[in-house]
């Protein structure tokens, strides 16, 4: 199968798209997926370390605010489709595949204008610009949130797939993955926490601020946290300012390379409410507090986390009401409770499909099929 992946500008655009090419080349081998995103979006570093060609469309996503740059913005979702076209003729995709942000527009809109069968998915409760613009064009939107389909009008095209994840969340046990790490007897509890890749201020500040009013006071409490690369600095600054790197029991990191292990060990997780880290943990069924970042298009992480805090999934504090210690009377509430953490983490488990990657790849299957049929 040749298959064109799309989506950028984010990791929660770019690891689904990761996620669907792996699936894809699990059960094809043979097949060849090419990558089409931004010249200086995240999806290039991404895409080059699992080892996928990709290639290149100008285009841009329009501020919220009122500014000259959307006039360009403008122009790009106008003229782009052509340039994204010749990408289409040269590779002759089977299917071209989208997973959001503004990038898919370009490419979607070129592959359906071609007749090559289209697919979009949408990862978020709420829908974004890009998917609610291509519906005329694509041939299915698969969707992970089930609130994601009263803000679509293309009722006929829409299919419930959940969130494609790399195989190795799910696969390791809670016990095991203690041992793992060498925690098994030494710790009672796991805190894991962290805003995101580059990092957010207001997340690390709580955090520290956490570890300093409640980890210091309670060595059986493991708390690993992770600052984000542009944050890292400053957080490692506060660190050391309150004394806690003398706790054993307390870890400043700026990355997590081995996430789905340490999730597995962990007792609870703090986090953003990206679609990808809300499946993840539904995946896992871990207790979560999560912060929704306010800096989002459509605010669509508080969505995120304001769906599942009603299901009893999780706690969700914004940033706005960190302040006052929330963020430790919410960890202790968890910690002094274990049938709570264990209520949450079952209703969190709802909102992920464990057979996701195989319902996406038989919808693409399909779709492909319908086309050679014609």
């Amino acid at each position: 199968m040749r298959v064109i992946m799309t989506g950028g500008g984010t990791g929660g655009h770019v690891n689904p798209a990761i996620a669907i090419a792996n699936t894809i080349k699990r059960n094809e081998p043979d097949s060849e997926i090419l990558f089409v995103g931004t010249e200086h979006g995240i999806e290039n570093k991404l895409c080059k370390a699992e080892g996928y060609p990709i290639e290149h469309v100008n285009i841009m996503g329009f501020r919220r605010s009122l500014s000259p740059r959307n006039i360009k913005a403008a122009y790009l979702a106008f003229v782009s489709p052509m340039r994204a076209k010749k990408i289409v003729k040269e590779f002759k995709p089977d299917i071209v595949i989208g997973t959001g942000g503004y990038v898919c527009w370009p490419v979607l809109v070129a592959a359906a204008k071609l007749g090559v069968p289209t697919a979009v998915h949408e990862a978020n409760a709420f829908p974004g610009v890009a998917v609610k613009k291509l519906q005329p064009y694509v041939d299915s939107i698969m969707l992970n949130f089930k609130e994601s389909e009263k803000y679509l009008t293309a009722k006929d095209k829409i299919i419930h797939v959940g969130n494609p994840l790399r195989t190795s969340f799910g696969t390791l046990r809670y016990d095991e993955a203690r041992k793992k790490l060498g925690i098994d007897g030494k710790y009672k509890y796991f805190i894991l926490s962290y805003g995101g890749s580059l990092g957010a201020e207001k997340v690390n500040d709580a955090v520290l601020e956490l570890m300093r009013d409640y980890g210091k006071k309670h060595p059986e409490v493991l708390h690993v946290h992770a600052s984000g690369a542009i944050e890292k600095d400053a957080a490692l600054e506060k660190f050391n300012e309150y004394g806690l790197s003398e706790c054993e029991n307390l870890e400043l990191l700026e990355y997590i390379y081995d996430m789905p292990l340490r999730m597995a060990a962990a007792d609870i997780v703090i986090s953003r409410a990206g679609a990808m880290t809300v499946s993840e943990l539904a995946m896992m069924k871990k207790p979560s507090i999560m912060i929704p970042s306010p800096n989002v298009a459509e605010n669509h992480q508080y969505k995120n986390a304001k769906v599942i805090e009603d299901a009893g999934g999780c706690i969700l504090i914004e940033e706005k009401n960190l302040a006052g210690g929330a963020l430790e009377k919410a960890v202790s509430e968890l910690l002094s409770d274990d049938k709570k953490r264990a209520d949450m983490g079952e209703a969190l488990s709802h909102f992920v499909k464990s057979d996701a990657n195989k319902l996406i790849y038989e919808e693409i299957k399909r779709l492909v099929k319908e086309k050679k049929q014609k």
